[in-house]
């Protein structure tokens, strides 16, 4: 197995110089007080094409042969690898061929032709990301096209790589700790490599969404595994499988992989937004979401934490907000079953409500054959601490309900 050497991570820093853009290292002055520690950001999201993917997909299409770029590359991806594969098209002016699921959102495939232009073809395939990989691979093998993978592939990682180089270049001060979102492992082996030789005493935390945790489930097993089904809500991390050599990276070089509720991400999304004005896509988002979990240990350290991407639809911010609420302990949902009389949902809001609850959803429809009839009610409330009187008095009213927050499949059929 190839694995990435520092060397080479030299290499293609100087390769891309010139190329993609040197992206800041900023102290976050609102991470730093609510932690007691110094926190810094390496600002990914501010890259040409607003992630790291760019550095990777470039540094392997750079190693190709003018025979080999020739006959083309392909590509399966449905967000920030397509859109560095993209944008290395027109740069190195060689044909592309990008494979995205049907159901990749309008704005990414139009992200994807910007950066792309006429050097891109753009083939919408399947229904999921692995339908479009195996048409992606099967093409290559037709065309003879050279297949270029998001992560499981030395020169991507070396490229993903520089990240770390610049982080080192740019402290001024001592690293001790740095933070990474891991999706299939690529940017995490790359800043490993770079770490583990330059400054090994500095402690790497890969952080995975809850809802997608391949890489924390293959070190505890001692070996790469297929998450049986995956919450896919933070795309730029939700891999179903890791890479055969990020693993072995992986396994060697990190202090540990923390594990994000995807809710939690979507309140620092929030916060990132209305504090900083920063943009962040979810898996950008991941490494400074995992800052609360080692709050105690990087008290008074120094902490730099990668903010991977800033893609984010503006369309997906209605679904951030409920998530971020729902995981707050603001918003909850309910059915309610009426008796189905006049005066029984007066007697709910006088009985129920509390002064500072709000009701934000409500579905019912009325059948007159039965006694009670059930309702959708979503209800917002002010502190989280108020759910349980609310949940006492719909009890002391004697009101039937199911709560549904704790029942994820049905509350994803209902909501």
């Amino acid at each position: 197995m190839n694995l990435p050497n520092l060397e080479n991570i030299y290499a293609a820093s100087g390769l891309l110089s010139g190329v993609i853009k040197h992206t800041p290292l900023e102290r976050n002055l609102n991470l730093s007080e609510k932690t007691g520690a110094n926190i810094y950001l390496k600002r990914e999201d501010l890259q040409l094409v607003r992630s790291y993917k760019l550095r990777g997909a470039y540094n392997k299409m750079a190693s190709l042969s003018t025979e080999e770029l020739s006959k083309g590359v392909v590509c399966a991806s449905a967000g920030n690898h397509a859109q560095g594969i993209a944008w290395a098209c027109s740069k190195m002016k060689a044909k592309g061929f990008i494979f995205m699921p049907t159901t990749t959102p309008a704005q990414k495939i139009k992200q994807v032709r910007l950066f792309g232009k006429e050097w891109i073809e753009i083939r919408l395939v399947g229904d999921s990301y692995d339908d479009a990989s195996k048409a992606a691979k099967l093409f290559t093998e037709e065309s003879g096209g050279t297949f270029i993978h998001p992560f499981d592939d030395t020169q991507v990682i070396e490229g993903q790589g520089t990240v770390g180089l610049e982080i080192f270049k740019d402290a001024d001060f001592k690293i001790d700790y740095v933070l990474f979102a891991i999706g299939g492992g690529g940017l995490a082996s790359g800043i490993a490599t770079v770490f583990n030789q330059l400054s090994p005493k500095t402690k790497l935390i890969g952080v995975e969404p809850a809802g997608a945790a391949s890489m924390k489930q293959s070190l505890a097993e001692n070996q790469v595994i297929v998450l049986d089904h995956m919450d896919k809500f933070v795309d730029g991390a939700a891999v179903a499988r890791v890479g055969d050599i990020t693993f072995e990276v992986c396994k060697n070089s990190l202090a540990e992989v923390l594990i994000v509720p995807e809710g939690k991400v979507c309140s620092v999304i929030l916060d990132l937004y209305s504090e900083d004005a920063i943009v962040a896509e979810p898996a950008g988002a991941l490494s400074i979401a995992a800052l609360d979990q080692i709050r105690d240990k990087i008290k008074g350290k120094n902490v730099v934490c990668v903010l991977g991407g800033g893609n984010n639809d503006i369309l997906r911010m209605e679904e951030i907000r409920e998530r971020s609420m729902i995981f707050e302990g603001l918003k909850h949902y309910f059915i309610v079953r009426f008796a189905q009389r006049s005066g029984a949902m007066k007697e709910f809001l006088n009985e129920v409500l509390g002064p500072t609850d709000d009701i934000v959803f409500f579905e019912y429809s009325k059948k007159t054959a039965r006694e009670r009839g059930p309702a959708l009610v979503g209800i917002e409330i002010k502190k989280k601490e108020d759910f349980n009187s609310l949940s006492a008095r719909m009890e002391a009213a004697g009101i039937q309900f199911t709560y549904l927050n704790d029942k994820p499949e049905l509350f994803e059929f209902l909501v």
